[in-house]
Formats: C-alpha cells, structure tokens, sequence
C-alpha cells in the first residue's frame, strides 16, 4: 500500500487493489489517486499472490493488468470470478492496445470494464467511484437484507417461544384446572366440581324436563378401619371403593367426593326407580369384595341414600338434603342398603 489519505467524514471509503507487474504502473496510478482523500490504494505486482491480496484488502474494485508474464490475464480474471469471496468484486481490466477480440473474452468471463492503459486520471477516478459505487450499494443491501433476514430470524424464533410458552400455560392451566377440579386421593370429582356440574344438570332438567337422581354413599364404620389399618389403610379403601363404582358409571354420569367417606353419584336421564337399581348394583360390588389393606382381605360396605330431582319443588340444596337423610336412614337401619328419599 503506498499510503492511506483521510477521508471526508460519514463518506464511504473505497479501496482500489492494481495487480500489475510493472511498478511503474502502480507508482503512476497511485500518482493519480493521491488527491482522492476517499479512495485507499494497494498494489500487488506479482500475480501468484494477486487473489490472496484481494481477501487481505477487500477492494471495492480490482484494477488488473491482462497481460502479465507469469499468469495469462484473462485465467487470473477466472479465478477472482471462481472465488466466493472475490466473485462479485467490479473487475476493470487493463490492455495496452484495443482489442475487441480480447475484450469480448474480458468481458464474457466477467469483467465488468475496460480500459486502455495508462488512462486519462479523470476517467480512471470516474470509473472507480461508479464501480466502487454500485458494488458497496449492493453490499449494503446485502447487509440490510442479511440484517433483515436476521432480524425476522429473530422474531421467527421468539414467536416459537412466545408460541411454546402459551402453549405450556394452556397445557398447564388445563393442568391446574383439573388439579382443582379432582379429589386428589380417589382421582373423583371435589366437591367443588360436583356441585359446579349438579347445578349445570339441574338447569337442563328443569329446561327439558329430564329426569335426574343423586346416590349418596357412605362407607360404613370408616373410622373402625382407620382404626385398626391406620389412616393409609383408610386412603386405600377409599381409593378402592371409589374406583369400583366408576367402573359402573356412565360416560354422562359423575362421581364425586364430598367429604371424609361420602360420595354422592350424579345420574343423568335417570328416574327414581333406575337410581335404585344402580345404587344396588354398586351396594354388591362393593360389599361382595374384600378391600386389600397391607396384604389382608378385609370386609367393607356402605349405605346408600337416592333422592330423584322435583323439578317444581327441588333446589341443589333440597336435593342433596333428601338424599343425605335416605342415607341416614339407611345407617339407622342397619347399613349396607339402599333407602330412596320420599318426593
């Protein structure tokens, strides 16, 4: 490099490399350029090295001699093109004569002008600021393209963020919504669900006039087994009971844990008479077989209230309260029935 002049402030700076054997050549060109405080010049004399010289400097435009003796001009010319970081660099070829043949191969391998040396300075500076020129606009624009390109990467990857957290919320909140919604030892509904649902049943009765009854169920001398198995004893066979009635329900039927030992089952489309049968059914199969606490076969049962809703009378309140008294009237006389509650 034969010198570095300042350049105007906020002005793009452009680098010229002249790849010429003779140092003459390179003296008068940077002769001409030295005034020119935008334009930075390099030299290489030795063609062998010219591409390697070209990564180093980064031009913005590559003066090259087409003929030289150590390399033919127009094969130099093929392998800046051949180079992924060189390809696009404005090539001005340089010939000591017109020749329309050898600037038509010029430019067909991609040379992209011509100029008869030595040229006119004023030519020469014109050339190099319009090459220059257009090649660090294009560059900008790949710049501003790869930033954009970047940029929308960016948001691309954050919308996938945002879009998998939203997704982990929902997921979660369907989580929590369930977790508030269940029992956590029997996996039945809470009470808080039960009567959420209850209340949604009554409204359709009542709108329909469909039938709808409860079941309540209440495991019988509960604290004997806690008693005598402990409180995990008791947790099984809460668990165990609870499981063998929802094997006997229905898809549109519910059941749910309200308290201690208690269960109530909703029954849709169901009159008095069915809630009954069913509520034997479910006497049976819990009475028939033992529970397994801690290996040993032990002998439970339950008493059952049904109560059938009055759709011009019944309440959620009053319903639940005919079925809870056929229950204790159920205990009262002996447990391990079924009572139905009077209208």
């Amino acid at each position: 490099m034969f010198g570095k002049p300042k350049s105007l402030p906020n002005e793009p700076l452009i680098t010229v490399l002249l790849i010429d054997d003779q140092a003459i050549i390179g003296e008068a060109v940077r002769r001409m350029l030295l005034t020119e405080s935008d334009i930075i010049f390099h030299f290489c004399s030795d063609p062998s090295v010219a591409i390697q010289k070209a990564i180093e400097v980064a031009p913005t435009v590559i003066l090259q001699d087409l003929v030289m003796p150590e390399i033919d001009g127009l094969m130099l010319l093929k392998f800046f093109r051949a180079n992924v970081v060189t390809r696009d660099i404005p090539m001005i070829v340089l010939s000591s004569k017109e020749e329309v043949e050898l600037k038509a191969e010029a430019f067909a391998i991609g040379a992209n002008d011509y100029l008869i040396k030595l040229p006119d300075k004023i030519e020469l500076i014109a050339r190099i600021r319009y090459h220059s020129r257009a090649y660090i606009n294009l560059l900008q624009r790949d710049e501003a393209y790869q930033a954009i390109q970047d940029y929308l990467k960016k948001l691309e990857i954050e919308r996938r963020k945002v879009v998998e957290r939203t997704n982990e919320l929902a997921h979660l909140n369907v989580e929590l919504e369930r977790i508030a919604s269940i029992d956590m030892l029997t996996g039945v509904a809470n009470r808080r669900q039960f009567m959420y649902r209850l209340e949604q049943e009554i409204e359709r009765s009542r709108r329909y006039k469909r039938p709808l009854s409860l079941i309540a169920l209440d495991i019988d001398h509960f604290k004997k087994i806690n008693d005598t198995w402990g409180h995990g004893g008791g947790d099984i066979a809460l668990y165990d009971i609870s499981q063998r009635v929802n094997l006997l329900m229905r898809e549109s039927d519910l059941l749910g844990r309200i308290g201690g030992e208690e269960f109530v089952v909703l029954l849709t489309e169901t009159s008095s008479e069915e809630a009954m049968l069913v509520a034997e059914r479910l006497r049976s199969v819990i009475a028939d077989t033992p529970v397994v606490i801690n290996g040993n076969n032990v002998d439970v049962t339950a008493s059952f209230g049904v109560a059938t809703f009055d759709q011009e009378k019944d309440t959620i309140t009053t319903i639940l309260s005919r079925a809870d008294k056929a229950l204790y009237m159920s205990k009262e006389t002996g447990r391990n029935r079924v009572v139905v509650a009077n209208i």
